[in-house]
């Protein structure tokens, strides 16, 4: 299959493997960043700490846009859904993504039990669903609960721009859409990297999906402001070898560029057509909080007042109330590359992917239930005979 099968050959990903432990200067260590949860999926589930030589570490970001939504955020989504009552009577039909719908949340709630509470909660696969529901009952409000970095943003952006164009009253958005470069940003400039180290970077694995949007332009200040090289990569296997090996000759040979290994779908520019009509609803939050990073300046989006109707915090009067995470959860350190899952007393025991206790866990892109699926038997002793 065309851009599939070439990209898992085994023989390849040997042959990369040589070239990257050759390259790799005797004495040095580098640390590289994926931003994205599915670098994170990929390295994972076949295997590529394997192939690296033990001075290569990839450390794993933030990057999956359900971990990184704070509880307070899930706990309004419930809130417009159990209604006043409590018991869902007098609730909106709230529409989301399927992972979504076990982060957990304040009270030892999801929106997976508050469905079972009697919420009207509803699964979508697109924003268009959650319209299409809004015109097929006219007499309930009906409130979508967006997430995701820049991939998913047009086509809600788009939705809300078609409700308005049609009339649809009962239909508003509850905006989480965050931004990977403002992201990057915090991450550099956190004392664990600049005042502590420790969490040392070398560079960064730049997000296929989010790129083939916003384009490699927004790099580039990281490469000329931090020093830090970015290669933005696909999510096959050889994609994420082969953007180790630029990385390892970019810090070789003392450059900090971005490069794009991912040339078959991401250009500089990106897809100007998906960003207009972005700008065009939507507009820069001052401040948003992410879960395990705290408060980001400008890394989030919210309607533009022009779409104010089709807002659903200003429509429903909602006030954000910051929640912390369970004490013994350590996915905020483990979203900041602080530590890793087997760090966390809970993994692999109450927190498991059938009964998450942390955001990591829930979606399949998330660190721990990466891990959990395809690495935690590699934790095991190997007992001798």
């Amino acid at each position: 299959m065309k851009y599939i099968d070439e990209f898992r050959d085994g023989a390849l990903a040997q042959g990369l493997a040589g070239r990257i432990a050759a390259e790799v200067q005797p004495g040095r260590r580098y640390h590289f960043m994926e931003f994205c949860g599915g670098h994170t999926h990929a390295i994972s589930r076949y295997g590529i700490t394997e192939l690296l030589p033990a001075a290569v570490r990839m450390i794993h970001g933030p990057g999956c846009p359900v971990c990184v939504l704070p509880i307070g955020r899930v706990d309004q989504a419930i809130a417009l859904a159990l209604g006043p009552a409590g018991d869902g009577t007098d609730g909106v039909i709230l529409c989301t993504y399927g992972d979504v719908m076990r982060v957990p949340a304040s009270q030892s709630l999801s929106l997976m039990k508050a469905k079972a509470r009697g919420a009207d909660i509803r699964m979508v696969y697109s924003a268009a669903d959650a319209l299409k529901l809004a015109l097929a009952h006219p007499d309930r409000e009906v409130v979508f609960l967006a997430i995701g970095f820049e991939t998913t943003t047009p086509p809600t952006a788009l939705v809300v721009r078609q409700a308005q164009q049609r009339g649809v009253g009962n239909f508003s958005v509850l905006c989480h859409h965050v931004l990977t470069p403002s992201a990057i940003t915090h991450i550099l400039q956190s004392p664990e990297v600049r005042q502590w180290g420790t969490v040392p970077l070398d560079g960064f694995i730049g997000p296929a999906h989010v790129s083939i949007i916003i384009g490699s332009g927004p790099y580039e200040h990281f490469a000329e402001e931090y020093r830090k090289p970015v290669v933005i990569a696909g999510f096959e296997p050889l994609d994420v070898m082969q953007a180790v090996l630029m990385l390892v000759r970019q810090v070789n040979a003392g450059r900090a560029e971005v490069e794009n290994e991912f040339t078959r779908a991401v250009t500089p520019e990106g897809n100007l057509a998906a960003q207009a009509v972005v700008s065009e609803v939507m507009e820069l939050r001052p401040s948003f909080e992410w879960r395990g990073l705290g408060e980001v300046p400008y890394s989030a989006l919210q309607l533009r007042p022009a779409y104010a109707a089709f807002d659903a915090e200003r429509k429903f009067g909602l006030r954000y109330q910051p929640v912390p995470d369970h004490k013994q959860c350590e996915c905020g350190a483990i979203l900041r590359g602080v530590k890793r899952p087997t760090d966390c007393k809970l993994f692999g025991t109450v927190c498991t992917p059938e009964n998450p206790m942390g955001s990591c866990m829930v979606s399949s892109e998330g660190a721990c239930a990466a891990h959990y699926s395809y690495g935690r038997f590699r934790d095991i002793p190997v007992v001798a005979a």
